[in-house]
């Protein structure tokens, strides 16, 4: 059995921390735009370091509150590349799109997201 993904070691540890007891963490990805992004056999951690000033937010969203995942690209405009490796969240009516440093990253989390849904 191998361990979780993850991009850095203090990202990993604040998701270790807000575990419940049996929860296990698939991966930690950083969030480029503000925070991690979390994935545990239970539910998505967002830390948002930019919601609230000079706070932190750690937010746990149920899988099964989720509604959709979607795989997200910008359109290249002229002159300039597109962005990879961001996808978006929907909970109800509130979108959460999450910055991931590549492309692969944004896959792997979204197919885990995605499998959740989809109970397999």
């Amino acid at each position: 059995m191998t361990g979780p993904v993850f991009d850095e070691r203090d990202q990993l540890d604040t998701v270790a921390a807000a575990l419940l007891d049996g929860e296990r963490i698939v991966a930690v990805y950083d969030d480029r735009d503000a925070g991690l992004l979390g994935l545990t056999d239970l539910r998505v951690l967002l830390r948002d370091d930019a919601l609230l000033e000079r706070r932190t937010a750690l937010t746990s969203i149920p899988y099964h509150r989720i509604g959709t995942v979607s795989a997200v690209t910008d359109r290249a405009l002229p002159g300039r590349a597109a962005r990879p490796g961001r996808i978006a969240i929907t909970v109800g009516e509130r979108v959460h799109e999450v910055a991931l440093r590549d492309a692969a990253r944004a896959r792997h989390a979204h197919d885990v997201i995605l499998r959740q849904l989809l109970g397999s």
